[in-house]
C-alpha cells in the first residue's frame, strides 16, 4: 500500500496551507496520508476545514525545525521535530515518500543522517523542474553539493533520467552538461572529464554540452551540473521570472489604455504565469536517498502542496527508488 508522509509543520504557511493541500489531495485522489506534527493543532485545523479524518493518520511531533537553524545541529537536537519523525517513518519503509516544505538544508542533512544514501550513490542531488519555452527541464544538482567530482555528475544524470522517464513520462530523456561552450574541449577539468564519462554511458541519452543561454529554450530534458552552478541557475531563473512579471504588471496598469490591453491579454498572461509557477510542479525530489523525498517550496500554498503530493504518488507508483537502484547497480562497473 502506498504511503505518503507529509511534514505538517514545514514551510512559511504551515500548518494551515499544508493541511489544506493535504485535504484537497485526499479528496481528489482518494488517498490516505500520514501527517506529522503537533497533533492537537492538526486535528483542530482539520476539523475547522470539515475534513474527513478517516483519510489521515496523525503522528505527534512536539518540535519544529525553523528555517534559520543550523541544519545538522537541528536534525541532531530536535529528535521530536516533525521533520525528524518523518525521516524515521521513511527509514522504516523506504518505499514510502516524505514531503516537506521545511528547511532545505535540514531536509538534505536529515536525508543523509537519518535515512542514508542509496548503495552506490556517492552524493544525493536536489532536482527541481525549471520552466522553458518547451517542456520543463530537470536541473540536477540545484544546491545539494557545491563541489563535485565527475562520478557525481554521471550519477546525477542516471538518477535524473530515471526520474524524468518514470514520473514525467519522457521516453529516453536527453541529458545536457552545463558548460561555457558546446564543444567537447570547452570547460574546466570537471566538465571535460564528465563529458567523456557521459559519452560512454549506454543507459543515458547524452546530448552534449549546453550553454546557460540555451537552457530556457528547452533543447534538452535534463541539465546536469555541480550544485554551486545549479543553484545559481535556479535562483537566476526565479529572479528573472519574478522581475519580468513585476515589470509587466507595472506596464499594464500605468494608464487606461494599458489596462484595456491587459484585459484582452488576460487568458494568455494567466497561461504564461502558470507555466512559470513553481506551484504547478509541487516540489523537487532529493534523488539518491534511500527513500522518496520531495522538497516543496518554502512558500508553498495549498495548491503547491497538493501537487507535491501528486508528485510523491507518481514517485511511489512508478517505483523510482527501485529503478534508480537497478540502474546504479547495472552501471557501477562502467562508471
Amino acid at each position: 500500500m502506498m504511503k505518503i508522509i507529509v511534514d505538517a509543520m514545514g514551510g512559511d504557511h504551515a500548518p494551515i496551507e499544508v493541511l489544506k493541500g493535504c485535504v484537497e489531495a485526499a479528496n481528489e485522489y482518494r488517498l490516505n496520508l500520514t501527517l506529522v506534527g503537533k497533533e492537537d493543532l492538526i486535528k483542530k485545523h482539520l476539523t475547522a476545514m470539515n475534513a474527513s479524518l478517516e483519510f489521515f493518520e496523525i503522528i505527534n511531533a512536539s518540535e519544529v525545525i525553523e528555517p534559520d537553524e543550523t541544519p545538522v545541529t537541528a536534525i541532531k537536537r530536535k529528535k521530536d521535530s516533525s521533520m525528524v519523525r518523518g525521516f524515521e517513518l521513511l527509514r522504516q519503509d523506504p518505499s514510502s515518500v516524505f514531503i516537506s516544505a521545511g528547511s532545505t538544508g535540514a531536509l538534505m542533512a536529515g536525508g543523509l543522517l537519518r535515512v542514508g544514501r542509496i548503495k552506490g550513490i556517492n552524493r544525493p542531488a536536489l532536482a527541481p523542474l525549471i520552466p522553458t519555452k518547451k517542456n520543463p527541464v530537470l536541473l540536477v544538482d540545484a544546491g545539494a553539493n557545491a563541489d563535485c567530482k565527475p562520478i557525481n555528475l554521471v550519477q546525477f544524470a542516471i538518477m535524473g533520467s530515471v526520474y524524468m522517464e518514470k514520473v514525467l513520462g519522457r521516453e529516453k530523456p536527453t541529458v545536457g552538461l552545463v558548460n561555457i561552450g558546446t564543444e567537447d574541449t570547452k570547460g574546466n577539468e570537471l566538465t571535460k572529464e564528465t563529458y567523456s564519462l557521459l559519452q560512454d554511458q549506454k543507459n543515458i541519452n547524452f546530448f552534449g554540452n549546453v550553454e546557460a543561454r540555451d537552457i530556457p529554450a528547452g533543447i534538452v530534458d535534463i541539465v546536469v551540473c555541480d550544485g554551486f552552478t545549479g543553484n545559481i541557475i535556479l535562483k537566476l531563473t526565479e529572479g528573472l521570472a519574478s522581475n519580468i512579471f513585476g515589470i509587466m504588471k507595472e506596464e499594464f496598469t500605468k494608464d487606461f489604455r494599458s489596462k484595456i490591453g491587459a484585459l484582452l491579454l488576460k487568458p494568455s498572461l494567466r497561461s504564461l504565469k502558470d507555466t512559470m509557477d513553481y506551484a504547478e510542479h509541487g516540489g523537487a525530489p532529493l534523488l539518491g536517498i534511500n527513500g522518496g523525498i520531495i522538497k516543496a517550496h518554502g512558500s508553498s500554498d495549498a495548491r503547491a502542496i497538493k501537487n507535491a503530493i501528486r508528485q510523491g504518488m507518481l514517485f511511489a507508483e512508478q517505483q523510482v527508488l527501485s529503478n534508480i537502484k537497478a540502474h546504479i547497480a547495472g552501471d557501477s562497473k562502467e562508471v
